[in-house]
């Protein structure tokens, strides 16, 4: 994206922000503080998804305040000539409104001298509530010296609302830049998935010591070698037993002949996660069991991603794929018809549990567990109670988000079968997930992660090579 279309994007994301904030409407938006790893030492900054969106500006220690007028003031690092030795060349306050199209810029140091002089004669204040710590006690910091002065004649704020409202909804629907930039992290990590398989078939070929270390490195090296700034998330590489474990992390596991590795595992590129699960044989081949539990979950997601289209609810790929897994279950054998009855008694008694304990897809974009929320907003009001039918729990129900053309989100059934009673020895330490992106569209969906195969077929072709 050249500068001048950056300029434009960020310029038209602020303004449609500042047309919501109501009259006399002001808000505050900070970006992610530094953290420190360990002595003399911080993690790898990354901005707050918030402040990028309506700024473009990676750097830290900074601050948006955004009128409903659309006058867009930035505090951020002022110019220093020893710090950008050690840590890089600063933006500054006097290029920042050139570079980013905001109308004043101020070293962050005056942030709480001139807070309270832009808060005066305001009427509400917009944050994002509870995403920054500590950030509604220093707004009620600035706003004291405000109503200081109302014997003056100044107004103090009334309102403090959420800011994370209207933005969850405008970062919903991503616009052609973004899903350009999210397919563009897809590619790159699809590749990934496709060099991690073909390394992890070529070591066990030769005869070498195989560790999930091993194939998280193929992973970070085709991410950095495409650009792609970081992992959007901790690389789950989980061989044999371990893909049991929903969130297991890359480790030293050794990577056996004969099992099934699950890698869960995507690039951020420009500010933008990529989300890619598959499963394949170590070695390149399915076995009997494992490729039955391949095809039933991969048979799901099918079903799911027919249901990713506009007019469909965000819950209707989850509901499509449970449906055949539920029937599956009772076909292999891992469910017994005698003891838990059909397929929509599976359903009903939520029986599949034990194999399958989470969601089919969540919202996809800056963030790898986006924003937005996942009830209908013209909906809201209507509420549904019923019992959850395995821990007894009343769960008040409100009405799916409507899908709509623009929304991204993953769509990722799996199975995950423990040794147990009653199971059949064959399936044991099984895990399999399939997961890809979508972008739903006019008429169905995109997936952009599908550059890395997910046929078992494909999957034993790609890794012969």
């Amino acid at each position: 994206m050249d500068a001048q279309t950056s300029f434009t994007l960020y310029a038209q994301r602020r303004a449609r922000l500042a047309a919501q904030l109501t009259p006399g409407g002001i808000a505050i938006v900070p970006t992610a503080p530094e953290q420190q790893r360990n002595r003399d030492s911080d993690f790898l900054f990354r901005h707050d998804s918030y402040f990028y969106y309506l700024t473009g500006f990676t750097e830290p220690n900074a601050w948006l305040v955004l009128t409903a007028e659309g006058e867009a003031t930035l505090f951020c690092n002022p110019k220093d000539a020893e710090r950008e030795i050690w840590d890089g060349i600063r933006l500054g306050p006097a290029a920042a409104p050139d570079a980013l199209g905001v109308q004043a810029a101020f070293p962050v140091t005056e942030l709480d001298q001139r807070l309270p002089k832009l808060l005066e004669n305001r009427s509400v204040v917009w944050y994002p509530f509870a995403t920054h710590k500590g950030l509604d006690g220093r707004i009620n910091g600035w706003l004291e010296p405000v109503r200081a002065r109302v014997r003056y004649g100044a107004l103090c704020p009334e309102q403090q609302r959420d800011l994370c409202g209207p933005l969850d909804e405008m970062r919903l629907i991503k616009d052609a830049h973004e899903q350009a930039v999210m397919r563009r992290a897809a590619q790159i990590s699809a590749r990934a998935h496709i060099r991690a398989m073909q390394r992890s078939a070529a070591m066990l070929r030769a005869g070498q010591d195989v560790r999930e270390y091993h194939l998280d490195a193929e992973l970070l090296h085709e991410f950095r070698q495409h650009g792609s700034q970081y992992p959007a998330y901790g690389s789950i590489v989980a061989a044999g037993a371990n893909a049991c474990v929903l969130h297991y992390r890359a480790d030293a596991a050794p990577i056996r002949d004969g099992e099934l590795v699950l890698i869960d595992a995507g690039c951020e590129l420009d500010g933008y996660a990529s989300d890619i699960t598959r499963t394949f044989p170590a070695n390149g081949k399915f076995t009997g069991p494992q490729r039955t539990l391949y095809d039933l979950v991969l048979a799901s997601q099918d079903a799911a991603v027919a249901a990713t289209k506009p007019g469909n609810r965000f819950t209707d790929p989850h509901e499509a794929t449970v449906a055949v897994l539920a029937q599956g279950l009772l076909d292999v054998g891992l469910l017994d018809k005698n003891k838990v009855g059909s397929a929509q008694d599976v359903i009903a008694n939520r029986s599949y549990f034990p194999f399958y304990m989470h969601r089919t897809g969540h919202w996809l974009g800056m963030d790898v567990h986006d924003c937005g929320s996942y009830v209908e907003p013209s909906e809201v009001g209507t509420v549904n109670e019923r019992k959850d039918p395995l821990s007894g729990e009343v769960i008040k129900d409100r009405p799916s988000r409507i899908l709509r053309p623009g929304m991204a989100l993953t769509i990722e059934p799996g199975l995950y079968v423990r040794p147990g009673e009653g199971v059949p020895e064959q399936f044991w330490n099984i895990g399999i997930r399939i997961e890809d992106d979508a972008i739903v569209t006019e008429s169905g969906c995109e997936l952009i992660t599908r550059d890395v195969p997910v046929k078992a077929d494909e999957i034993e072709a790609l890794m012969r090579g």
